[in-house]
């Protein structure tokens, strides 16, 4: 049987537990958001690139 009573310690240990799953949820969404910030950015900089390339006759 499963037994999840850690004794007079159990406010340190679950409290432990709670601070690391907060932990890993905030590493795992700034990641995303880092993502999405950096995808939007690299979008950006080729449609500038595209407006800037040269045409097939030369000309910008």
């Amino acid at each position: 049987m499963l037994d999840l009573d850690p004794g007079p310690y159990g406010f340190y240990i679950w409290m432990s537990y709670g601070l690391s799953a907060a932990a890993l949820a905030w590493l795992a969404i700034s990641s995303l958001a880092f993502a999405r910030r950096w995808r939007r950015r690299a979008e950006t900089l080729e449609a500038r690139a595209r407006e800037v390339e040269p045409g097939p006759d030369g000309q910008p």
